[in-house]
């Protein structure tokens, strides 16, 4: 009963541990739990730490590119507290300075990147961040875990401008490609032209076959089929 008077008994949950001040100094070993501590009315005072990982929405950050483009950008942050006594010794507030620090520093990394890195490098610039909130958290105890860029909104106009261009040079490419198939399709012309004229015989039947297409289609077009020697004699006779 004695002893039960000189100290309480306290518990923490799996999840938390307890930073324990006496006198207003930390004392040794650090933070308890999980489970059972005791601690010293009137002399001792205790703050309970989640270590848990927690995850938070970075507000959109208006952010002028390198090459002076307005973004409007927002990301995920998970983070948790790996030292319980750093996190309380070390900063007032941990979650809000690790808060604060994020916003920072996407405005700070994204104001270094070009619009085309920016949409295109979201994986790398998400892992330069994670390094960088790291490193700026550690000295509070609290381990960035993962960053990632959730949404990158651009003006209308840049959007108009943007498919405009896009819509351009999908028509350009479709040019070059019809401008090719116009140079293969002559290609083949003029090698069948030549092996036509190597073969008269070929070019009757090439007749022939035209004249089999044509009369197969149902419709109301006359022919009038000529043989092809009295065009040649015709068109000897115009040339002397």
């Amino acid at each position: 009963m004695f002893f039960s008077g000189l100290v309480n008994n306290r518990v923490v949950q799996e999840y938390e541990r307890a930073v324990i001040f006496r006198l207003g100094r930390l004392i040794a070993g650090g933070a308890k739990g999980p489970g059972l501590f005791f601690i010293i009315p009137c002399i001792d005072s205790y703050t309970k730490v989640d270590i848990r990982t927690v995850s938070f929405d970075v507000p959109p950050q208006e952010v002028l590119t390198k090459d002076s483009v307005t973004v409007a950008v927002d990301a995920v942050v998970y983070y948790r507290v790996q030292n319980a006594t750093m996190s309380i010794t070390n900063v007032e507030d941990s979650n809000r300075s690790t808060r604060l620090l994020a916003a920072t520093t996407l405005r700070n990394v994204l104001g270094t990147k070009n619009l085309s890195e920016i949409l295109s490098e979201r994986e790398t610039i998400s892992h330069y961040m994670q390094s960088s909130l790291d490193e700026g958290t550690d000295p509070w105890g609290v381990k960035c875990e993962r960053v990632e860029i959730k949404d990158v909104r651009l003006p209308v106009q840049l959007q108009r401008a943007m498919a405009a261009e896009a819509e351009a040079a999908r028509e350009a490419r479709a040019k070059v490609i019809a401008a090719e198939g116009e140079q293969k399709a002559s290609r083949s012309l003029k090698e069948a032209a030549e092996v036509l004229t190597e073969a008269p015989a070929a070019l009757q039947l090439r007749y022939l076959q035209t004249l089999n297409t044509i009369s197969a289609e149902k419709n109301s077009t006359i022919i009038f089929p000529l043989p092809i020697d009295l065009l040649q004699s015709f068109m000897s006779r115009q040339e002397s």
